[in-house]
């Protein structure tokens, strides 16, 4: 029996990397700093990813977030990046699956891009 509630990817439990302009990033920070900013850059996937953190209720449904002007299969391709990337995570309920911002994301990305004291 397959349980009802699937998680579809296991979140990056954070960013532990350093502000932008405190120190220099090794090579481990520029590459997790990279792969984050990479699944951004996507117009699509932006719209996505701030309608995700947006929604009301800390989690949405891909049918409340889809509409951003591609076809479904288009979405589900670019919701995989933000899972691949940490910034998502994904659960599957029955026939659904319902997205939220993972665990720690928005403080990291707000730690990374805050101007150094």
């Amino acid at each position: 029996m397959t349980n009802p509630m699937e998680l579809i990817a296991e979140p990056v439990a954070e960013f532990p990397c350093p502000p932008l302009g405190a120190a220099e990033l090794s090579a481990a920070d520029a590459e997790r700093m990279a792969g984050m900013f990479k699944a951004l850059a996507d117009p699509v996937r932006l719209r996505l990813f701030s309608r995700v953190a947006a929604h009301h209720s800390g989690e949405a449904s891909v049918c409340d977030i889809q509409n951003v002007g591609v076809s479904q299969p288009t979405v589900s391709h670019h919701l995989k990046k933000l899972r691949e990337a940490g910034l998502i995570i994904s659960e599957r309920r029955g026939t659904w699956v319902y997205c939220r911002v993972a665990p720690g994301v928005l403080p990291a990305m707000a730690r990374m891009l805050a101007p150094k004291d």
